[in-house]
């Protein structure tokens, strides 16, 4: 018996296959899907370890054809052969869904129906989703949703200042995202710090392509960067974050229709509209060399989730940790130092060496003597959806 779980991004799916006790037998990733040169890297664990990287320039034009690359590697390897469950990161569960379900005709067509408020991600999670249907009518898909970490959010937080009757109406709150991702830094956080997870406050910051911040009190998520929509709060690889709302109005005065306006803040904008690049490597290679854009789009982004931060310092009163996640968060020592240089006030001191060279699924990089911990964490987005999905099934 074996569980595959697929995590569909914006840009990427990853993969990771599971034994029932969550030993992994195998993982992979392909990322910058629909762009000239994607990454591919498939690995295997078990008594025959196998890996395999694209070695030449290789476009996947799109999700469909991701998904396919990953099932004919994973039948090479003789890994589907005991397959009993898949499990899928949905990105928008709406109020609908404020845990995992079992997928059904019915789920599908509510997740299809809460596409309009995460396009760049409903979608691509239903692909997966029907992909496997067809291909394995008979084997039982479980949906893990982003937004279900945030059913928590009180009033005052998830109400924006509009008509409350046209909210309801229109079903317009904020939903938050990244919630598996921020559920999961809080599971690991109370582990790591031997404490309960409902007597943490924690900041957690999911930093990648898209990025999030959370405030977590008492273990309960109590306010979050993303809204009604993953387009909200920090600039992002391609996505604005938050703007002022009369900018949609002077782009369509200038001749852009709605449908390019949206084009603009979730394909052309964040750190690609600043530099002309998303990836967080190649801008730190752009700085190297002197790219003044590119060094404006990185101190933009750390600027914004310093401001964050703080705003969530006082909404919480008192922090035990702050928890860096995602690819950024994990792997960008100077993105974490620029973003807590500020901080210093509210407790948090970085060490520069444990910053540059801790290692470890999950580590500390406080300055010695620091009540406040400022911990990396190892992005495991699959295992958190397995955890929930075999739950589900038990």
């Amino acid at each position: 018996m074996s569980i595959l779980i697929f995590n569909t991004g914006s840009s990427s799916i990853k993969f990771s296959l599971y034994t029932p006790d969550l030993a992994l037998l195998a993982e992979g990733v392909v990322e910058k899907i629909s762009e000239s040169l994607a990454v591919i890297q498939f690995e295997q664990f078990s008594a025959t370890p196998c890996v395999f990287s694209s070695q030449q320039p290789t476009q996947v034009t799109d999700h469909t054809q991701a998904l396919w690359l990953i099932f004919d590697w994973l039948n090479a390897q003789q890994q589907l052969t005991e397959l009993a469950l898949i499990g899928h990161r949905v990105v928008h569960g709406g109020t609908l869904f404020q845990q995992a379900v079992l997928i059904s005709p019915v789920v599908i067509e509510q997740i299809a129906a809460l596409s309009a408020l995460a396009p760049l991600h409903n979608p691509a999670n239903l692909l997966a989703i029907e992909l496997v249907a067809k291909t394995y009518p008979d084997l039982p898909q479980v949906a893990v949703f982003d937004t279900a970490f945030y059913h928590t959010l009180p009033d005052y937080a998830y109400h924006y200042p509009l008509p409350l009757a046209l909210q309801e109406q229109q079903q317009i709150r904020r939903y938050g995202f990244h919630g598996t991702s921020h559920a999961y830094c809080l599971q690991q956080a109370a582990h790591f710090l031997c404490r309960p997870a409902d007597k943490l406050n924690l900041i957690t910051l999911h930093l990648g392509n898209g990025a999030s911040i959370s405030a977590i009190e008492q273990g309960r998520a109590v306010d979050t960067s993303m809204g009604m929509t993953p387009l909200a709060g920090l600039m992002m690889g391609t996505r604005c974050g938050d703007i002022d709302p009369a900018i949609f109005w002077q782009l369509q005065q200038s001749g852009l229709s709605a449908d390019e306006i949206k084009q603009l803040y979730y394909y052309e904008s964040g750190l690609k509209g600043i530099c002309g690049e998303n990836d967080m490597r190649a801008i730190h290679a752009m700085i190297a060399e002197g790219n003044q854009n590119a060094q404006l789009a990185l101190t933009m982004f750390c600027y914004q989730i310093t401001k964050y931060i703080g705003s969530y310092f006082a909404v919480l009163g008192s922090v035990d940790a702050l928890v860096f996640t995602g690819g950024i968060g994990e792997h960008d020592a100077e993105v974490r130092t620029r973003v807590c240089q500020n901080l210093a006030f509210f407790g948090v001191v970085i060490d520069e060496a444990k910053n540059n060279y801790g290692t470890g699924e999950l580590f500390g990089i406080q300055a010695v003597g620091q009540a406040l911990k400022i911990l990396v964490l190892r992005a495991d987005e699959q295992k958190a959806i397995a955890t929930q999905a075999l739950a589900l099934q038990l």
